[in-house]
C-alpha cells in the first residue's frame, strides 16, 4: 500500500510539472547550405544569406570589384538575368509545434518560393516581411527550399504595355529600392537576392505579433506608458499578461478569441528620464518585457522606448507658415544631414560601419538625419543607434522622383508595406516624422513630365488621382490607425524652389545652387522656412579613389573616373564653381582638395545663413551625409566614412554656439547664434588682422548670448582694409573655454595674397595615435593633412593663424608609424 502511494504520488508530480512547462516560441534560422545559380546554368556555387546576386558572384571570384573602374558598365547582364537560390535544412526539432511559419524578412525583389516542390509564396516587395504557415508542406528530414528570381526590369515593360501612358520611369512599378537602378550618385546595380534573414518560427497556443509602447502622458512626477500587444491565438482561451520594467512589475487577465486579438495596458513610470536629442540632454532609451501565459503556452518580446513628445509646428504666421518641430514642448533647430544606403548591396553594410557612421554624425553636431525616399527602410540598428545616440529621423517612405501606379494589386501592396514598415519603427523615440516621398508632388508641378510625355488630360487625372490615393489616402490612414501622435506630411519638398511661396512655408529643396547654377551668395538670400535639401558637390579623399581607379585612370575625365560621377554635368559645375571662388589646380590631387574646399566653403555659407536666420527658419539638412560607392558626389562622408572637407566644416558650423558674419556695404555685422535653453554671459573678443599677424583693429566686449537666439553683438567699419591680405577674427569665450571661433576673409579666396609659409611640427605619442602641434609664422590657409596610413585627424582643412600653436590628435593602429616622414601638408598657399 506504501509503494502504491509512492507511485501515485510520483505521477501526479510528473503531471504537475508537465502541466506548468509552458512551450515558446521557438525559432530555427535557414542559413546554411545556400547555393545559387544564374537560370541558364546548370553550375551551382556556393551563397551567402542574408546576401545578393553581386556580392555572391563578388565572394566567388566569379566577377572582378563592381565598384572598381567602369566595371559597372561590364555587369549589367547580372540584373538582366533571372537567379535561382536553394537550400537543404532539417526541420525535426520545430515540427512539432502545431504552427511552424517561415518567415522571410527580406525578398528582392520578384520571387517565387518553393519548399519541397510546392509553390509557397510569389513575393512582389523589396520592403515588406513574408510569413508563410508551412507545417504542412514540412517532413522529417530534409527539405528543398528554392527561391526563383526573375528581373524587375522585364516585369516593369509587361506592367508599362497594360497602361495607355508611361509613368516618367518604368521602376515606379516596383516596389524596389529605387537607387539602385542608378541616381546622379550611385551606379545602377539591380541585385535581385535574399537580402534580409530566412527563419522558421514555431509556436502552439498563442504567440505575441507586435508590441507597441508609446507615450499617453508626460508630467515631472510620473509618464503614463500604453502598451499595445498584438496576440495571436489559435482558439479561445483565457491568458495572462505580465508586464516588467526594472522593477515595476504588473499583471492583467484577458480573454483570447481566435485570430488577432489587441490587448491595451498602461503601465506608470515614476520620475521619468526624458528623451533628448543629441545636443539638448540625455538620450534613455527603456526596456519593457511583455510576457502572454495561457495554459501550457507562453510568448515573451522586450521592446526598447524612449519617454518623449515629438511635435511638428505649421501655424500661421507674418511670414507664411511655420515648419519646425518640438521636442518634450520645447522648440528646437533641427542640424543635420540627408542620409542615404550606405551601399549599393545594403546586405552587406557591417553592424561596425552603421556604428561609426552614425558616431560620425554624432560628432559633426547633428542632432537630425532624413532617411531619404530613394533608397531603404533601414535596417534595425541604425535605428537603435540613433535612439541611442540621440539622432531624430525623419522619415521619407521609398517613393522618389517618379508617378505611380494605381492598380488594385499595387495600392494593396503599397499598403501592407506600410503597415509592416510603421509598426516595425514606431517604438522608436528617434522617429520624429513620417514623409509620403521625395520630390514626387514637384515633379509632377515642376518638371514638364505632362508635356513631355504626352499626357491627356484623362493620363493627367488618372495619375494624380493615383497619388492622392497613395500619399494624402492609404498612408496618412496608416499611421493615423497605427501611430496617430507622429506627424506626416505627404511630399517633401511642400513647393518647388522656382516659386516664391517656396520661401514662405513648408520645407524647400533648395537647388538654385548647383542645378540652378546661381552663385554661393544665393544661399544667403534664399532660406526658408526649413532647408531640408541643398548640397554641392565634392571629390572623395584620394584614398578612395585609390580603391576604385587606376593610378593612369586618376586624371581628370578618363572613363573610368568619370564613371564615378554620376551627374551629367558634375565635373563642368565643379569647375565652374571653383574658377569663380578658388584657383584652380592643374595637378590632380591639388584639384581633388580644392573641390572639397569649394564643397565645404558653399555649404558653410548656406548652414550660417539657415542658422543667423533663426527663428524664421528653423532646421537645415544639406545634401548628403554619405555615399554608397566610391563617387564623386554630395556627401560630407565617402564610402569608406573618411571624412572630407565640409564633414569638418558642418561640425564647426552645428555647435551650440555659432560666430557668424554679414556684409553690407562697409559694415560687417557679427552674429552669435546659440541653441542653448539657457542665456549665457560671455566675452566676444573681435579682431582685424593682416596675414602677417599683425593686428588692425580688436574690440573685446562682454555680451549676454540669449538662448535660442540669433542676434547681432557686434558692428565692425572695414572701410579702408585691404580685402585681398586681411581677415576678421572673432571669439567666444565662456571663461576660460573657448565656444565658439570663425574667421572672415574680406575678398574672394582666388584673390586673396597668401604669403609664402613656414609651417613647423612636433609630434607626441598618444594613446592610440599621436598629437601633433602646428604653428606658421604667417596664414596658413586650409592646412590638409594627409598620410597614407588609415587613420582619422580630430581637424583638418583649417587655418592656421600667424603665431598661433594648433594642436592636433591622429588616431590610428598603427603605433610604428613614422609620422614626421609620412605626413604632407598641402595649403592652398602652395596652389594661389
Amino acid at each position: 500500500m506504501k509503494r502504491l502511494l509512492i507511485v501515485l504520488y510520483i505521477s501526479l508530480l510528473i503531471f504537475v510539472l508537465l502541466s506548468c512547462h509552458r512551450s515558446q516560441v521557438h525559432y530555427y534560422g535557414v542559413t546554411n547550405n545556400w547555393q545559387f545559380k544564374q537560370d541558364n546554368s546548370q553550375t551551382w556555387v556556393p551563397a551567402k544569406v542574408p546576401g545578393g546576386v553581386h556580392t555572391d558572384l563578388l565572394l566567388n571570384d566569379k566577377i572582378p570589384d563592381p565598384f572598381f573602374g567602369d566595371n559597372e558598365q561590364k555587369l549589367q547582364w547580372i540584373g538582366e538575368s533571372g537567379w535561382t537560390y536553394k537550400t537543404t535544412f532539417d526541420a525535426d526539432n520545430i515540427l512539432e509545434n502545431e504552427h511552424v511559419e517561415l518567415v522571410f524578412e527580406g525578398l528582392d525583389t520578384y520571387a517565387d518560393v518553393y519548399l519541397n516542390d510546392s509553390l509557397i509564396l510569389t513575393a512582389d516587395n523589396m520592403f515588406r516581411q513574408w510569413i508563410v504557415e508551412v507545417k504542412d508542406f514540412l517532413r522529417k528530414g530534409d527539405n528543398n527550399l528554392e527561391v526563383h528570381f526573375q528581373t524587375p526590369e522585364k516585369i516593369e515593360q509587361q506592367n508599362a504595355s497594360q497602361l495607355p501612358y508611361q509613368l516618367p520611369d518604368p521602376r515606379g512599378f516596383t516596389r524596389k529600392a529605387p537607387y539602385q537602378y542608378g541616381w546622379d550618385w550611385g551606379p545602377k546595380y539591380i541585385s535581385p537576392g535574399i537580402w534580409k534573414p530566412i527563419y522558421l518560427q514555431g509556436w502552439n497556443d498563442l504567440k505575441i505579433s507586435n508590441v507597441h509602447v508609446y507615450t499617453k502622458g508626460i508630467t515631472d512626477a510620473k509618464a503614463k506608458i500604453v502598451v499595445e500587444t498584438e496576440i495571436e491565438s489559435n482558439s479561445k482561451q483565457s491568458a495572462n499578461i505580465i508586464l516588467r520594467n526594472n522593477k515595476q512589475k504588473q499583471s492583467n487577465k484577458l480573454s483570447l478569441e481566435t485570430g488577432t486579438n489587441v490587448f491595451l495596458s498602461e503601465i506608470e513610470i515614476n520620475n521619468p528620464k526624458l528623451w533628448w536629442p543629441n545636443g539638448m540632454g540625455d538620450h534613455p532609451v527603456y526596456s519593457m518585457e511583455i510576457i502572454v501565459q495561457s495554459g501550457h503556452s507562453e510568448d515573451s518580446r522586450t521592446v526598447k522606448f524612449g519617454i518623449r513628445d515629438i511635435g511638428l509646428i505649421r501655424e500661421k504666421d507674418s511670414i507664411g507658415e511655420s515648419f519646425y518641430f518640438s521636442i518634450n514642448g520645447i522648440p528646437f533647430f533641427a542640424k543635420g544631414a540627408n542620409y542615404i544606403p550606405q551601399d549599393n548591396f545594403p546586405s552587406r553594410v557591417s553592424d561596425d560601419k552603421y556604428r561609426q557612421t552614425i558616431q560620425n554624425a554624432v560628432d559633426a553636431n547633428m542632432n537630425m538625419l532624413r532617411v531619404w525616399g530613394g533608397g531603404i527602410y533601414e535596417k534595425d540598428i541604425f535605428y537603435d543607434l540613433c535612439d541611442e545616440n540621440g539622432i531624430l529621423v525623419w522619415q521619407d517612405f521609398m517613393f522618389a522622383c517618379n508617378m505611380y501606379p494605381g492598380d488594385s494589386a499595387f495600392l494593396e501592396n503599397v499598403r501592407q508595406e506600410a503597415i509592416y514598415q510603421v509598426k516595425r519603427l514606431r517604438n522608436h523615440p528617434s522617429l520624429t516624422l513620417w514623409c509620403g516621398n521625395n520630390e514626387v508632388d514637384e515633379g509632377w508641378h515642376n518638371w514638364g513630365w505632362q508635356k513631355s510625355l504626352n499626357y491627356s488630360e484623362q493620363d493627367s487625372t488618372e495619375i494624380w488621382n493615383n497619388y492622392i490615393n497613395i500619399f494624402e489616402d492609404i498612408l496618412p490612414k496608416t499611421l493615423h490607425t497605427l501611430t496617430p501622435y507622429l506627424p506626416y506630411i505627404p511630399s517633401s519638398p511642400k513647393i518647388g524652389w522656382g516659386h516664391k511661396e517656396a520661401l514662405l512655408e513648408g520645407d524647400i529643396h533648395y537647388w538654385g545652387v548647383w542645378w540652378g547654377e546661381e552663385p554661393f551668395e544665393m544661399y544667403e538670400k534664399k532660406v526658408g522656412r526649413f532647408m531640408s535639401e541643398y548640397g554641392f558637390q565634392g571629390f572623395p579623399d584620394l584614398r578612395t579613389l585609390d580603391s576604385c581607379l587606376l593610378t593612369e585612370d586618376q586624371i581628370l575625365n578618363s572613363t573610368a573616373l568619370l564613371n564615378h560621377q554620376k551627374h551629367p554635368r558634375g565635373m563642368d559645375l565643379i569647375r565652374s564653381y571653383m574658377e569663380r571662388e578658388f584657383p584652380v589646380p592643374d595637378n590632380f590631387e591639388n584639384y581633388v582638395y580644392v573641390s572639397q574646399l569649394v564643397q565645404a566653403y558653399g555649404i558653410k555659407k548656406a548652414i550660417e545663413a539657415h542658422r543667423r536666420a533663426m527663428p524664421q527658419c528653423m532646421g537645415t539638412l544639406y545634401w548628403q551625409l554619405n555615399d554608397c560607392w566610391p563617387v564623386i558626389s554630395w556627401s560630407s562622408l565617402d564610402y569608406y566614412n573618411t571624412w572630407k572637407a565640409l564633414h569638418y566644416f558642418v561640425r564647426d558650423a552645428y555647435k551650440d554656439f555659432l560666430i557668424s558674419f554679414e556684409e553690407n556695404g562697409d559694415e560687417v555685422s557679427v552674429f552669435v547664434v546659440s541653441d542653448k535653453q539657457q542665456d549665457l554671459q560671455a566675452v566676444l573678443d573681435v579682431k582685424i588682422i593682416g596675414f602677417d599677424g599683425k593686428i588692425k583693429w580688436q574690440n573685446q566686449t562682454q555680451v549676454n548670448i540669449k538662448k535660442t537666439r540669433s542676434d547681432i553683438y557686434e558692428s565692425i567699419d572695414i572701410t579702408g582694409i585691404s580685402n585681398n591680405d586681411h581677415l576678421i577674427t572673432a571669439l567666444l569665450m565662456d571663461g576660460d573655454s573657448l565656444i565658439a571661433q570663425n574667421l572672415y576673409y574680406l575678398g574672394p579666396t582666388k584673390l586673396l595674397d597668401l604669403p609664402s609659409i613656414n609651417i613647423t611640427k612636433e609630434f607626441i605619442p598618444i594613446p592610440g595615435g599621436f598629437q601633433i602641434t602646428l604653428s606658421s609664422d604667417k596664414l596658413a590657409k586650409n592646412v590638409f593633412l594627409t598620410i597614407d596610413e588609415e587613420g582619422h585627424f580630430s581637424d583638418n582643412y583649417f587655418d592656421l593663424l600667424p603665431g598661433e600653436k594648433k594642436p592636433i590628435d591622429f588616431q590610428t593602429e598603427n603605433p610604428e608609424i613614422d609620422l614626421a616622414k609620412k605626413l604632407r601638408i598641402i595649403t592652398l598657399n602652395d596652389i594661389n
